[in-house]
């Protein structure tokens, strides 16, 4: 049974209120090309501001032709080192490789297989939360909002650190490694104590297993039966590799530094970069990408009719279907514009395991919206840069067909991506000693003070 407690409700009082903010906060559009402000970080052409530098991780989504930048095919470098090439490499091997790739990420080189037994095995030995952790956190006041459940999980494991407050440089590391081994616990449990309590379900607490990968140990303690093929948890550890990093500018990575640099401990932070992460425009969109096909597939009669496909996709982008917001859920990128490499990486791997679930006619749908996005979007947009379908296009789908509960798609994106923050966090300690403080400029006339009796 569901208890909700509001000090307060919106009321019409509160409502005249919001539209008094509204009135009173809002700022002429044209004043900030008069004073030349980058919305959003970003110029015109969507370059980012330059706010910073990096070793972990590179971007590249333009190339000088000719004295100009142009756009190009998407890549994506961890510590210098190809995306492509580090997926090929443990592929190969049929290895799992996201422990592979934390290493390099946190450390700026590969590990040889010592340096990974060993780093495996430090991951396994943070695989454990305080005695009744679960019990009395994780079980209490259970919510659809993992990703609030996580973070809460994580500011209350503070309270269990004596040296919580301490950044040196060991400590920092150690609270990290920490949290990248029990991201997947937290995750996981909270889902089941939500399920069971709010939704009437069974609830299971499975232990993780020290001799399995990290993708392997997530499927384990999520099912029921602890079950699932080789090639699920190959995809789901591909998964996790991809969204492990996407360079400092990324908004939770940006978070990351930005509260690092005031000086806060590791749990703050890392709660941060949760808050920014669960927002739709970053790590919430492949959830909009899965209910935005369940609407297609509600509204369209025929699925292999592109030109039926094409006119709910106009639809779509003139508000009149699925959620009216104008979007193509899926589709572009701040950064890329003719490729994600993330999503060229995951798209061959998407059709193995539709091919061993069943969901061909799934998997041809997706490709057939690939293909038509970009061309819809360039007739009925005017946009400054190519669109492409980024790696949240098919991370929900393969979420789905691993029978991931949707409320579960943003902290697999948490377990992986907590990584990068924590490569972030220790670079932020190492490289600087000033905290972040860009300038926003004031518009707002000066005026007199008026005694509250003159009102």
């Amino acid at each position: 049974m569901t208890v909700e407690h509001n000090i307060l409700e919106v009321t019409p009082r509160v409502e005249a209120l919001a539209a008094l903010c509204k009135v009173n906060s809002s700022i002429d559009p044209a004043l900030y090309r008069e004073y030349d402000v980058k919305r959003g970080l970003r110029d015109i052409d969507g370059q980012g501001v330059l706010a910073g530098l990096t070793n972990i991780s590179d971007i590249i989504s333009k190339k000088m032709v000719d004295g100009r930048l142009v756009p190009c095919e998407g890549e994506l470098f961890y510590r210098g080192i190809s995306i492509n090439d580090l997926v090929q490499g443990f592929m190969k091997d049929n290895r799992k490789g996201y422990e592979e790739v934390a290493y390099l990420l946190l450390f700026g080189e590969l590990p040889d297989y010592k340096k990974l037994s060993d780093f495996k095995s430090l991951l396994a030995q943070g695989r454990t939360l305080p005695t009744n952790f679960v019990r009395d956190v994780v079980m209490k006041a259970p919510t659809h909002d993992m990703m609030n459940s996580l973070s809460r999980s994580v500011l209350t494991l503070a309270s269990y650190d004596t040296t919580a407050d301490d950044i040196s440089l060991p400590n920092v590391l150690r609270q990290c490694l920490m949290l990248i081994s029990v991201f997947p616990m937290l995750s996981v449990y909270s889902y089941h104590a939500y399920n069971h309590y709010e939704c009437g379900g069974s609830m299971y607490i499975h232990y993780p297993s020290d001799s399995l990968s990290t993708a392997s140990n997530f499927l384990r303690m999520l099912r029921p039966d602890m079950e699932y093929s080789p090639l699920e948890a190959k995809v789901l550890d591909l998964a996790l590799v991809l969204h492990m990093e996407h360079g400092g500018g990324n908004n939770s990575s940006f978070t990351t530094h930005v509260v690092t640099s005031s000086g806060t401990d590791t749990y703050s932070a890392i709660s941060a970069a949760l808050g920014s992460l669960k927002g739709p425009k970053h790590g919430g969109a492949n959830i909009k990408v899965v209910r935005m096909f369940e609407d297609l597939k509600k509204n369209v009669t025929d699925l292999t009719d592109e030109s039926e496909v094409g006119n709910y996709l106009r639809r779509l982008l003139n508000r009149e279907a699925f959620d009216c917001k104008g979007l193509i859920y899926g589709m572009g990128h701040a950064v890329y514009s003719i490729s994600d490499p993330r999503a060229q990486v995951f798209k061959s791997f998407v059709g193995q395991l539709a091919h061993e679930k069943g969901r061909e006619e799934d998997f041809a749908l997706y490709a057939m919206v690939e293909k038509l996005a970009p061309q819809v979007i360039a007739e009925e947009r005017h946009i400054y840069k190519g669109v492409s379908a980024n790696v949240d296009f098919y991370s929900g789908f393969v979420y789905s067909m691993l029978n991931l509960p949707p409320e579960l798609y943003t902290p697999v994106f948490a377990m992986a991506r907590i990584v990068g923050w924590s490569a972030h966090r220790l670079e932020e300690l190492i490289n600087t000693d000033k905290i972040i403080r860009p300038a926003y400029r004031c518009v707002r006339e000066m005026e007199e003070y008026t005694e509250l009796s003159q009102r």
